[in-house]
């Protein structure tokens, strides 16, 4: 269901423990009792996503802690955790930022703070504890260099509209990447979560360029030469440039704007294993285990907090290419929107292409 990519630890306690340690966390007492439980179940964290192979080894070495993933979709996993209740199987788990704050409106998370709270952004966390995103996704381009000449490379979604390459979105009725890639276009223009028209303008406009491709921004599509720019999630486009060829392409955020989303984890309020849940998230949460993140090309939502190794660092954008990107302010708003965009987009842009 997902698809994604430390350096050695300081030691056991150490690795959690930073400047930003939050008052009353009593982590050795945390510890002890997930050591006594000896094993965390998750869900939707399997191991070459966002590189949780390398947190998973880290936690059995560090903590002995056994580890069973079961990958699946964000609403399986709420539905999950609700159908099982107290015959719970999963004790965490990963899932969109749309699904954190309806997996707590039902009522089947349970809340904990890591100790470097203090260091996640307001936007991006639940008050009470209950979800708060671990690692960020933001729209980018991923340009062919072979395809497109170094002078007519876009840097803004304006340069979009002057160019002679084709743009490819995928499928924007299925894909929320290409729907928030609509999204971030609209703020570019100084649309919003309500008002996605001044995005569907610009691909309106490329469609009667003839310049829209119908080519999804895959690692296929991509490797076979099918894509001269995509529009993908940051981590996408990272991980597809280091799997296929660095030097082919460029990754980088459309400095006109872009729109901010990302992955939170879960702690199953029915888990068998609460404390070795909690002691995962903290872990997470810790600087060992946003490097690790990074290492699988996501953007821990600590990086302007992180001092990362240079061959880490290499990895992610510069933090001075996220300035004009924002996360989305009006998440009610833009899951209605986002609902109709599917027939918006045939009915203005797709009909342009027939």
């Amino acid at each position: 269901m997902k698809q994604l990519f430390l350096a050695s630890l300081l030691g056991s306690t150490i690795a959690l423990c930073t400047a930003a340690m939050a008052a009353g966390t009593d982590l050795k007492a945390l510890e002890d009792a997930a050591r006594k439980e000896g094993a965390v179940n998750s869900v939707g964290m399997p191991d070459a996503w966002a590189n949780w192979k390398e947190t998973w080894e880290d936690l059995a070495s560090k903590y002995g802690l056994k580890h069973m993933d079961t990958d699946m979709s964000s609403a399986q996993e709420v539905a999950k955790f609700e159908a099982e209740k107290d015959n719970a199987s999963a004790d965490i788990g990963d899932v969109g930022a749309a699904f954190g704050p309806i997996a707590t409106a039902k009522g089947v998370t349970q809340p904990y703070k890591p100790s470097t709270w203090d260091q996640v952004p307001a936007w991006a966390k639940d008050k009470d504890g209950h979800w708060a995103l671990a690692y960020t996704g933001t729209i980018a381009f991923i340009i062919n260099k072979q395809l497109v000449k170094e002078a007519d490379m876009p840097k803004t979604w304006h340069d979009l509209e002057k160019g002679k390459y084709k743009v490819a979105i995928g499928d924007v009725g299925t894909a929320a990447q290409a729907a928030n890639g609509v999204l971030a276009a609209a703020i570019a223009y100084k649309g919003d979560e309500k008002n996605l028209e001044p995005g569907l303008q610009l691909f309106t406009k490329l469609a009667q360029q003839k310049r829209l491709s119908l080519a999804n921004p895959t690692i296929q599509t991509l490797e076979k030469g099918e894509v001269e720019v995509g529009v993908v999630w940051d981590f996408n486009g990272l991980s597809y440039r280091e799997q296929i060829d660095p030097k082919r392409f460029e990754v980088l955020i459309p400095a006109d704007g872009s729109v901010i989303s990302g992955y939170t984890t879960i702690i199953n309020k029915y888990a068998k294993n609460p404390n070795a849940a909690k002691l995962t998230r903290e872990y997470i949460f810790s600087d060992a285990g946003q490097t690790n993140l990074a290492r699988g090309n996501a953007r821990p939502i600590r990086a302007e907090h992180l001092k990362l190794p240079a061959d880490v660092q290499a990895k992610l954008l510069p933090n001075a290419q996220y300035k004009a990107a924002q996360p989305i302010k009006d998440a009610a708003a833009w899951e209605a929107t986002s609902k109709k965009l599917p027939q918006m987009w045939q009915e203005q842009v797709i009909i342009e292409m027939e």
